[in-house]
């Protein structure tokens, strides 16, 4: 029996995505489990899996454009049956049957005829002029963004945006990606010759007084609404330390010697964060309204700069992870973060980020809490600076760490322990490696 395929609420309260692409053709068998498409949320791209065997019938959302979630994006058919049996399942639930289906109105009642009570003769009044016919409004066509229905355009969300960008046609690049897929370089490729097409639509409109208007992407919207909602709700405080690291500088070295996946300073800091929640586990806490969630494992969200924005996917059981896991899965993480690859699941959970602009040669900086998560640690640069050790003073290459924390779930008496067992493990790096 041929049935509906609606858009699922594939992020948790949201009210509608885009499917960025059909990973199937029209016609084409699958089976339980296979991906018939790729859904783009405000953060990430998500596999739609088929829940049973089947033929992809009719396709009625077009690649690109916003859905409601619980809308019909294709009607999904068995074996034998026809596109008499397509048009049927459409027409049951109100849309009229065809490759880009309509929902039909329903029938507006219209009211009964009231009776007008006779006039009783009066003096005569002078006539009533017709009103003139207005004429009717001609219709505006619609502007829509991307290939006209039923032309499929396979590209990844970074080239969407790429070319969003760079105005370009998405139906003039010739994609180099798996069965033909417009990946970025190619975006990018295209952008770079001087007589390449622009896009209809209009990105950026310049005003009169001297700027670009650049209308805001979906990710950007939700990194406001997030950090807006954060800091009027969320009570922050911050605790402040400076890290000696020139022996974590010296052990890093000589581990990249002969270590065939490089290891950052971040790697390390990550690998601490963990080891000082082994050292103070009261703080591994989060805030609900009626308790304290005290979790068993330490899920660390890794701050990552990507075009569309600032992604937070989140690497689980950093306590039970080598260093070596740690810097593998940070570096699969962040790339696929800026490929517009992640899992809806992977950018979830935690109680804790580290967002480091140390490598940007930022010396100190306050990060703004990633809700639920109860602290978040800012990492700065490390930079040579005269200190003092035992009544001397010498030169010593200095990391200043500050940590925002939310006072509901974390005391400062606690987070200052928390902060001194962080930077113990800091500044005595084999610690961390046992």
């Amino acid at each position: 029996m041929a049935t509906v395929l609606r858009m699922p609420e594939v992020m948790a309260n949201a009210h509608e995505a885009v499917v960025s692409a059909w990973t199937i053709a029209e016609g084409s068998a699958f089976s339980v489990g296979d991906t018939l498409a790729e859904v783009e949320t405000e953060k990430a791209l998500v596999d739609l899996p088929a829940e049973q065997d089947g033929i992809l019938g009719r396709i009625l959302a077009v690649p690109g454009a916003t859905t409601e979630v619980g809308a019909p994006i294709a009607v999904l058919i068995s074996k034998g049956e026809t596109a008499a049996d397509i048009d049927a399942a459409l027409t049951a639930i109100g849309l009229t049957a065809g490759p880009t289906a309509v929902r039909v109105p329903e029938q507006i009642p219209v009211p009964e005829r009231v009776p007008v009570p006779e006039l009783v003769e009066g003096p005569p009044r002078p006539p009533v002029p017709e009103p003139k016919p207005v004429p009717e409004p001609q219709p505006v066509p619609e502007l829509v963004e991307g290939p006209p229905p039923g032309t499929r355009i396979f590209a990844s969300p970074i080239a969407r945006v790429k070319a969003r960008e760079a105005r370009l046609d998405l139906a003039s690049i010739v994609g180099s990606g798996p069965n033909g897929r417009i990946v970025r370089a190619d975006v990018e490729a295209a952008s770079s010759k001087p007589s390449a097409p622009a896009a209809p639509a209009v990105i950026g409109e310049l005003a009169a007084g001297g700027y670009t208007a650049i209308p805001h992407t979906g990710m950007r919207k939700a990194i406001a609404r997030r950090l807006t909602e954060s800091k009027s709700t969320v009570p922050h405080f911050y605790v402040t330390t400076d890290c000696r690291v020139d022996e974590l500088l010296a052990v890093r070295a000589r581990i990249n010697e002969s270590s065939p996946i490089k290891i950052s300073v971040n790697d390390f800091v990550i690998k601490a964060v963990a080891s000082a929640f082994a050292d103070v586990p009261s703080a591994n806490v989060t805030w609900t309204d009626t308790h304290l969630r005290l979790w068993d494992s330490v899920d660390i969200a890794v701050a990552v700069a990507t075009d569309g924005g600032l992604l937070t996917p989140v690497l689980r059981g950093v306590d039970r992870l080598t260093l070596r896991q740690v810097a593998s899965q940070v570096s699969e993480l962040a790339g696929r973060a800026r490929a517009g690859r992640l899992r809806q699941d992977e950018l979830e959970g935690g109680s804790f980020s580290v967002s480091n602009l140390g490598m940007y040669g930022t010396t100190e900086f306050s990060a703004i809490l990633n809700p639920p998560q109860s602290g978040i640690l800012a990492v700065g640069a490390a930079k040579p600076q005269a200190v003092v050790v035992d009544g001397q003073v010498v030169a010593a290459t200095v990391m200043r760490c500050t940590l925002s924390v939310d006072h509901r779930a974390v005391d400062g008496a606690l987070a200052a322990q928390w902060l001194a067992a962080f930077t113990a493990r800091i500044e005595n790096p084999l610690s961390i490696l046992i």
